[in-house]
């Protein structure tokens, strides 16, 4: 038996030893043999589609007594919701913005997140009593920027298949085709943080969310035993642009987060939970239609393959009207943008001239192979946000916490 407080320790005499999942599963797959003593903690991640986000902002956009109240109010055309303070004649807005909120089809509120945390120039239109003002700001001029989910870092999700007519779906960038055509999938496997943790994941726990440090404050909503996610919170200021980002739906905005969570090995018990491959963690398969399950696989049918798009412009045949329109902004001027790309393969399934490449892998299903068009995770953005977590528990930069309770308890 081990103790976090112990592990401490040894990350404060840098005598700690730590694992990524990866690197972990990649031992357990080669045969071999690690015992609770060999390692201290596992770094697990996810990053991908999480609709449950919202962020809380309070600045100042105009001097004392120029308004009496925010009745309306608006960042780069997305709209926010107005509160939960009315500051009453002091200039100052606090509003909540929405993730799933949207300008237009193809901006919304994670694709503002991302500018924000990048550091862009926002327009803010408050609209008061009388008058509208206008405002230019960055996250810089902005005093109070959190974030929070009410559902993230779920303990993976699902497949999802359309047996019928297409539909229009937060599954799919077009409407979703119908008649088996093709699959769409969520979750980051073994690398994923509820798929490794036997209990050392609880409210209060420390954790990385989008780059800065952030915890646990219970789980999140329509969470169960089976299926479980996390709500979190962190500061904006402290987060990285590159691992958030907007994704457009053919059913509206979303967002792209991206978490990561340490799990210090206890004890032997806690090792074997995370040291799970993925062909130990099913993948339900579902009807788009109806969220109804119609069979089963495991995550080893669709990681294990390219977890990178790649772009080869020898093969682009310049098409007047290119129908690569990437859901995540990160296709412009004839290359990928490393930053905003999450390797969900949409332009692999749709580009005429096969420029875009990456082996995405199938779903069996009753004697079907249905090939995955769309990855709502991108595992490469976990393996390196995990990198990035055992990197600064190694630099003593990250201190382990106790939970002050556990989930699910009231």
């Amino acid at each position: 038996m081990k103790t976090i407080a112990e592990i401490n320790r040894k990350i404060r005499d840098h005598d700690v030893i730590v694992l990524t999942a990866k690197e972990l599963c990649d031992l357990v797959r080669a045969g071999e043999s690690i015992g609770a003593g060999d390692v201290d903690v596992v770094t697990t991640a996810t990053r991908g589609i999480m609709s449950g986000t919202l962020s809380i902002l309070s600045f100042p956009v105009a001097g004392p007594g120029v308004f009496s109240r925010a009745e309306r109010i608006s960042l780069n055309g997305v709209p926010a919701n107005t509160g939960p303070c009315p500051n009453e004649r002091l200039g100052i807005v606090d509003l909540i913005i929405h993730g799933t909120a949207q300008r237009d089809a193809r901006y919304g509120g994670g694709h503002l997140f991302h500018d924000l945390i990048r550091g862009a120039e926002i327009e803010v239109v408050v609209g008061t009593p009388g008058k509208e003002i206008i405002r230019t700001l960055s996250i810089d001029n902005i005093p109070y920027a959190r974030m929070l989910t009410t559902r993230s870092a779920y303990r993976n999700y699902s497949a999802f298949v359309n047996p019928g007519e297409q539909v229009p779906s937060i599954f799919s960038v077009a409407d979703f085709g119908g008649d088996f055509g093709g699959a769409a999938f969520g979750g980051c496997g073994e690398l994923n943080p509820l798929e490794k943790d036997l209990g050392t994941i609880g409210i209060g726990t420390r954790v990385l969310m989008n780059g800065a440090i952030g915890y646990v404050i219970g789980e999140g909503t329509r969470s169960t035993p089976a299926r479980r996610n996390l709500s979190l919170t962190a500061d904006m200021h402290e987060m990285d642009g590159s691992y958030i980002g907007g994704f457009a739906t053919s059913a509206g905005t979303d967002v792209i987060n991206s978490i990561a969570v340490p799990i210090p090995i206890l004890n032997e018990e806690i090792l074997s939970g995370a040291s799970r491959l993925d062909s130990e963690i099913e993948l339900p398969i579902m009807d788009v239609r109806t969220r109804s399950e119609i069979g089963r696989t495991d995550y080893s049918q669709v990681w294990c393959s390219d977890l990178r798009v790649a772009f080869d412009e020898s093969r682009c045949i310049n098409c007047a009207a290119c129908n690569v329109e990437c859901p995540a902004g990160a296709f412009a001027g004839g290359e990928i943008v490393d930053d905003l790309c999450c390797n969900c393969g949409h332009c692999v399934s749709v580009c005429t001239g096969g420029a875009f490449i990456a082996e995405m892998g199938a779903i069996p299903l009753h004697g079907r192979t249905i090939p995955v068009i769309l990855r709502h995770s991108d595992r490469n953005g976990a393996i390196r946000l995990a990198d990035e977590l055992k990197k600064r528990i190694e630099a003593e930069s990250f201190l382990l916490t106790e939970p002050v309770g556990r989930l699910g308890e009231p």
